[in-house]
């Protein structure tokens, strides 16, 4: 299997918490990355095959005549200078980092389906962030099952600190109205992928009237060390998310992270 968990324990959690201006816990994670080559050449793989399957990538080259590593450049990567390609990058490794955080710390079952079939190399992927899957007993169906919806948003780079929470908020707030559209990719991509026994997994959560569940959301906010101002995080408001109730609040830092965005994709396409 491509997938690789080993640099999810660069993720820490301080203890530090931050108060919300209405009075919501944020949790402080940092990303304490290292330069062990091991963990991020399999960290690079594991990223790699979030765009296409390394068991694929062959058959979708041959008709540029492309080498693996200018198809992943040139159709699958975003542009690491020419804008958006920069954001998008930071935007896209945001995602699939708090993907990994919902399935390797939180232990949901997080299918990696979202950029597979993605046709613009310098758009974002539309539909809900990250969706992540809990049973509470595999192969029945409970009201104690429990989908998670989480929005990434993420600052790398600038003067400024923005308020990259409150727009995970806002975002957030609107995955509701795009579960059902996020919920179907979801299952067309697992078919497509034959991985039928996974596509009908996602039948349980199509319909929460007949067969309610759990659900659960986040917003994540994702900084440049020195661009993450705690008074800006304070600023925040979640009462007009409509789950704001079960909404969990996540601030991720870490340092050199654009930089280590680049270097991530560049290992993905040199490695391939």
């Amino acid at each position: 299997m491509p997938w690789s968990s080993k640099h999810i324990e660069w993720l820490v959690d301080t203890g530090e918490r931050l108060m919300t201006a209405d009075g919501k816990e944020v949790e402080v994670w940092e990303f304490r990355h290292q330069n062990d080559n091991g963990v991020l050449s399999a960290w690079a793989k594991h990223f790699r095959n979030h765009y296409c399957f390394d068991t694929e990538i062959d058959y979708w080259r041959k008709g540029f005549k492309y080498s693996r590593v200018d198809y992943l450049n040139n159709i699958k990567f975003p542009d690491p200078t020419a804008a958006p390609g920069p954001s998008i990058r930071a935007g896209d490794f945001s995602e699939i980092l708090v993907a990994d955080f919902l399935e390797y710390l939180l232990g949901y079952w997080v299918p990696r389906t979202r950029y597979g079939d993605k046709t613009i190399q310098n758009e974002s992927t539309k539909g809900c962030d990250i969706l992540g899957f809990d049973f509470f007993e595999e192969g029945n169906i409970s009201p104690k099952d429990t989908l998670a919806i989480f929005e990434a948003k993420a600052q790398f780079s600038g003067k400024k600190s923005k308020p990259r929470l409150q727009d995970a908020v806002d975002g957030s707030a609107k995955d509701y109205t795009r579960k059902a559209e996020s919920l179907n990719a979801i299952k067309q991509r697992l078919h497509g992928l034959n991985e039928f026994e996974k596509a009908e997994k996602i039948d349980r959560f199509q319909n929460d009237v007949d067969y309610p569940y759990k659900e659960v959301y986040g917003a994540v906010a994702l900084f440049e060390k020195a661009l993450l101002d705690p008074a800006v995080v304070a600023s925040t408001i979640t009462a007009d998310h409509p789950y704001s109730g079960n909404l969990a609040l996540v601030v991720i830092r870490g340092s050199e992270m654009m930089t280590l965005v680049h270097e991530l994709y560049r290992r993905a396409a040199d490695e391939a």
